[in-house]
């Protein structure tokens, strides 16, 4: 297996005894984005500048409080509540109506019955609505992640050895699965996107029935008749259910 810069990070995480690789490598994505964050990275004024406009989403929020540099994601607070405050002042002073029941903030449809291509928006609402949806570290991930699964693809038709690689495997959490169908019909050939399906579907029915019977016997494990009888592999069996259905 040809490994370089690209495909390292792919070849790895197959290689990990997990049931959805794919959650695998963008767990590892999310924690060195993380890391590059409350790094030196947040004193660099482009950086700053991108989170001060964008924030990050509540997820990732928890999960920097988490770490140990409370300095650091207090000084990106503090600077992005500025460009906030900023902001809300600008949109305010320039709509001096906003308080006024015959603003467009009540008046929610200029023309027609029920059409959302006539509504007004809250112009407060509107910017708040950006600043809570966004999150650089998605974005970082996301970016990252995309290149990865091209590269998925890239292994799957130039090497066979990734291809037992990926054989050899549990699958798929439900998520990545369905998104590994999507962009192979648009990556593969008619060709190699029969080949595709004809052994990642085998694999991903034959993990999803094992792990069904794993939770089974969990649940048979709280009958007093089977007490003592070995768990085998069902013990784990809850975490491993919630990542394959649920990406947890």
């Amino acid at each position: 297996m040809k490994e370089n810069i690209y495909t390292i990070p792919v070849i790895d995480t197959f290689k990990e005894d997990t049931e959805c690789p794919l959650c695998h490598l963008y767990m590892k994505l999310e924690k060195e984005s993380i890391d590059f964050m409350l790094g030196p990275s947040y004193m660099e004024d482009d950086i700053r500048m991108e989170t001060n406009k964008i924030g990050f989403c509540s997820h990732h929020y928890g999960k920097m409080y988490e770490e140990k540099n409370r300095l650091g994601l207090a000084l990106m607070l503090h600077t992005h509540l500025e460009e906030i405050n900023k902001n809300l002042s600008k949109i305010i002073s320039s709509n001096k109506d906003l308080n006024s029941k015959s603003s467009s903030i009540f008046n929610v449809f200029k023309t027609g019955k029920n059409n959302p291509s006539t509504k007004n928006e809250n112009p407060i609402s509107s910017y708040l609505n950006k600043v809570y949806e966004g999150c650089y570290i998605c974005n970082k991930i996301d970016n990252t992640f995309k290149r990865y699964i091209d590269t998925f693809f890239y292994l799957w038709k130039s090497d066979e050895s990734f291809v037992s690689l990926v054989s050899e495997g549990k699958g798929f959490c439900l998520k990545h699965f369905s998104l590994l169908l999507e962009k192979g019909s648009q990556l593969l050939n008619k060709n190699q996107y029969t080949h595709f399906t004809q052994i990642v579907i085998p694999i991903q029915q034959k993990n999803l029935k094992r792990i069904e019977e794993e939770l089974d016997w969990f649940i048979q494990k709280f009958d007093y008749r089977f007490k003592d009888e070995p768990w085998g592999n069902s013990k784990d069996a809850i975490p491993r259910s919630l990542l394959k259905i649920a990406s947890l």
